[in-house]
């Protein structure tokens, strides 16, 4: 069969010209039925041929015929002879009509395909590196123009995703560029030189040891982006006082070694339905930036709650705190605020302390607890410290508030903090 013969204009058309065209013919048949069957209708009839003889009677010529006529055998040869043109007409005119009905139904098929062609060409030009292009289907809101704004949406949806992801791999390309080039740099004029000293051999070490953990934390960070985006995980009831104990045991080392005090507020009772290992990665990442980013000496608090039908697990620091301005952004993809107190990768022994540390642990910690159906909320101010808190529904709540509330459970102490030397000062 021919490709047009395939197509679904050719379908629509040639169920549209069956439809006019049964209709009609059935039109024009029951026209003729009905007058047939209401008009008398017949040829006319011939008679014998009569005529007098020589004696005055009438005799019949044998074989001789003649058309005798009244008013009612001529109306019924009108009728005979009418139904005869009326029946050649009407078959003429389903002739005619069968081919207006295939050209009406092609045109009128392409006129309901219009729109489909224009979905399919735009899909056409449509390709993975640019998905700037849309249908834009105009005309009156009908099923063809939901379905073209639906594509539109999704095209929207992918281009965004695409980005993204562009921009990701740029940001994480752009990461990892520096700790190589540190490793690189140290590689060659330190490590491989016969004649260095022990301690340039030494502080070498310990930069290429501090740019392969930062590199080591940003594929983890990486991966665990790519974790979350998964379909496969089963949500369980987790413990929020379970995962801030593990947390709080596995950084109790690393707060020790930098003279801070890890206070623990961990009540036994919320319990929310999810990923412990996401969760437990979300409280990781908040003690993570508060353990190296709070000043010698201070406190780190940890605590859970449940208010308003949502449970909660905060940490809260006493570090350099973060701009106002910045308390939104923090949450993004390598966002790096311009405030940096020392960089690890150039000062040996020191700590990177920043408002906004460049990676992915905040937008992974919002990642996580958003995939939970929750939120997480930032409460901060400039040199007194921070509080993270993360909001997630409360599996044992009979009732719940449609957002958590806004206000801090965990209260910044406005009046006391450490200094960097280790003592405590009154502000």
């Amino acid at each position: 069969m021919p490709a047009w013969s395939r197509t679904i204009r050719f379908r629509l058309a040639v169920t549209y010209s069956s439809v006019l065209f049964g209709l009609t013919a059935l039109v024009v048949a029951g026209v003729y039925l009905v007058l047939s069957s209401t008009l008398e209708a017949g040829p006319l009839e011939s008679s014998p041929k009569m005529a007098k003889d020589d004696q005055g009677n009438w005799t019949v010529t044998e074989g001789a015929r003649f058309d005798a006529s009244d008013m009612a055998a001529v109306e019924a040869a009108a009728n005979y002879k009418t139904l005869g043109l009326l029946r050649d007409l009407s078959l003429q005119a389903i002739a005619v009509l069968f081919v207006a009905s295939l050209l009406t139904g092609w045109w009128l098929a392409g006129r309901a395909l219009r729109p489909v062609r224009r979905i399919t060409a735009t899909a056409r030009e449509i390709s993975a590196t640019d998905l700037s292009r849309r249908i834009d289907l105009d005309g009156p809101r009908d099923e063809l123009r939901e379905l073209a704004e639906t594509i539109d949406g999704m095209l929207t949806r992918l281009e965004a995703a695409f980005q993204v992801q562009r921009q990701m791999v740029d940001d994480a390309s752009h990461e990892l560029r520096n700790p190589l080039a540190v490793i690189q740099a140290n590689v060659d004029a330190v490590l491989a030189a016969d004649d260095t000293t022990p301690a340039a051999r030494a502080n070498a070490v310990a930069l290429v040891t501090r740019a392969m953990s930062r590199m080591t934390q940003l594929v983890e960070d990486l991966l665990s982006t790519a974790r979350r985006s998964s379909p496969a995980f089963v949500d369980v009831e987790v413990e929020l006082a379970a995962i801030g104990t593990e947390a709080a045991d596995e950084f109790a080392l690393l707060a020790a070694e930098r003279n801070l005090s890890l206070n623990r507020q961990l009540r036994a009772g919320p319990v929310v339905a999810g990923d412990p290992h996401g969760l437990r990665r979300a409280v990781d990442n908040l003690l993570s930036n508060a353990v190296r980013l709070a000043p010698h000496g201070s406190e780190i608090t940890i605590s859970v709650g449940s208010e308003h039908g949502w449970a909660w697990i905060g940490v809260r620091d006493q570090g350099p705190g973060i701009p106002a301005d910045d308390q939104e952004l923090i949450f993004d993809r390598f966002f790096t605020a311009a405030r940096q107190l020392t960089d690890s990768l150039t000062q040996p022994g020191g700590s990177r302390r920043a408002f906004g540390q460049a990676g992915l642990g905040l937008a992974i910690v919002r990642q996580i607890v958003e995939s939970h159906d929750g939120q997480v909320s930032v409460h901060s101010t400039v040199d007194v410290g921070s509080v993270f808190v993360l909001w997630l529904p409360d599996h044992t709540a009979d009732r719940r508030t449609a957002r958590p509330p806004s206000a801090n459970p965990l209260p910044l102490d406005h009046g006391t903090r450490a200094d960097p030397n280790g003592s405590r000062r009154t502000r």
